[in-house]
């Protein structure tokens, strides 16, 4: 029975035969992901119910929102979850880069500099910042930016970090997650090490983590081990598939202010924002986030452990440990890279019968090629992959509200590559 539904996806029976095995070697690790997607869930449910949700909380408003019960709570909800003393979340924070770009408009005035110690940042960031020139670039308002590279072997390069703080560095920008590059991505613990190492160096900076596809992945957070604003979209990991938009910054309680001060207006702040009829798909997609979360961590592990198998270098391999939701597969080609994206967006419950071609996009500086059939449109925490096209051609897949249809997803893939003879089997 299941052979034939397979064939109705076009899928032949040697790459159900490699699928299934890969997946039956998997177990143990898939254990390990349900034990930490227990304890977020647990985190999450303790937050809810120590701020007193209510169906009140559901209830939407318009204009100006003042007094908005259901705005307010959940953000009480992203600051106990997160252990900061405030927490701004909003829909009109339309996606991850707005996000980032608020709290270091936020919290940089001309003169200051920023520090980004893990290498050039994710690719959108570099016009918020002006690495490359754009309008309404912090460059553009008097803020300097420097940037440590990592060590050729990964780690964090502390002397030259502790070379390039100065009497102006006012931040330090920490990218989480590898972004478009083929690097593991860091611990919580490692963004605690080197944390601690630049406060001891100059107390008063201020850590901002680029949180995204990382949260609830661990069973800690960067604002556990010291970062002072977290940062991330709700059309990732914690909208758990659910929210339709929206943003989140959390920390500490002055940063959030200047933050809300910048989404909206100084003087007026947080005390705006009307949520509309979001509260509610916001508070149950945080709800469900740990164990999509969790499903989604189990198909990267599938997919880097089916094309380890082929012979394809992957970042983190299949053992390693896990630290966000994205996993890299460095194909070595266009055409490979086209053929992937093809079998995702073919897998995809929505737009499944367009086909993907590379295309320039607002922010990049290559070519990229996205497959995206979501519900939410550019929703990463569901099934989704993309890249730049530039060497080494390497292919970011992530996301996927369900591991049934993760591992759909990667098969589909891999048979788009048969199909064009770029694998053998």
């Amino acid at each position: 029975m299941s052979e034939n539904m397979y064939e109705s996806f076009g899928i032949s029976p040697k790459v159900v035969e490699l699928s299934d095995k890969i997946t039956a070697s998997l177990n143990d690790r898939f254990a390990e992901i349900d034990k930490t997607a227990e304890f977020n869930q647990m985190k999450v449910l303790k937050a809810m119910q120590d701020n007193r949700v209510s169906a009140a909380c559901f209830a939407g408003t318009t204009g100006y929102g003042h007094d908005d019960l259901g705005r307010d709570t959940l953000e009480k909800i992203y600051a106990d979850v997160f252990h900061t003393e405030a927490a701004l979340v909003r829909g009109q924070i339309t996606c991850g880069t707005h996000a980032l770009g608020i709290a270091l408009a936020a919290n940089l005035l001309p003169g200051d500099e920023i520090l980004c110690p893990v290498g050039k940042p994710y690719d959108t960031l570099e016009e918020v910042i002006g690495i490359r020139d754009c309008p309404g670039s912090l460059k553009e308002y008097g803020v300097t930016y420097a940037q440590v590279d990592l060590l050729p072997d990964g780690t964090f390069d502390y002397d030259s970090i502790k070379n390039a703080i100065n009497d102006k560095t006012k931040l330090v920008e920490i990218q989480r997650s590898k972004g478009y590059a083929m690097r593991p991505t860091f611990s919580v613990d490692q963004i605690g090490e080197l944390i601690k190492f630049i406060k001891e160096i100059k107390p008063d900076i201020i850590a901002m983590v680029d949180n995204c596809y990382g949260e609830f992945v661990e069973t800690i957070e960067p604002s556990d081990v010291g970062a002072d604003l977290v940062v991330g979209s709700l059309i990732k990991n914690p909208g758990g598939g659910l929210a339709p938009i929206g943003g989140y910054i959390c920390g500490r309680e002055d940063l959030i202010e200047r933050c809300a001060y910048r989404l909206t207006a100084p003087g007026i702040g947080g005390d705006v924002g009307a949520s509309l009829m979001l509260n509610t798909q916001l508070y149950q997609g945080l709800f469900l986030s740990p164990t999509v979360v969790a499903g989604a961590i189990k198909g990267a592990i599938f997919a880097a452990a089916l094309y380890e198998k082929l012979g394809f270098n992957v970042v983190p391999k299949s053992t390693e440990s896990r630290h966000d939701i994205i996993q890299s597969i460095e194909l070595g080609s266009k055409e490979r890279m086209v053929a992937f994206c093809r079998g995702i967006q073919f897998a995809a419950p929505v737009d499944s019968y367009v086909t993907p071609i590379p295309s320039p996009l607002p922010g990049y500086n290559d070519d990229v090629i996205m497959a995206a059939g979501a519900f939410v449109q550019g929703s990463s925490i569901e099934l989704s992959a993309d890249g730049p096209i530039r060497p080494p051609y390497a292919v970011y897949f992530q996301g996927g509200l369900t591991f049934s249809h993760i591992k759909l997803g990667i098969m589909k893939s891999l048979q788009e590559l048969l199909n064009d003879n770029l694998v053998e089997l």
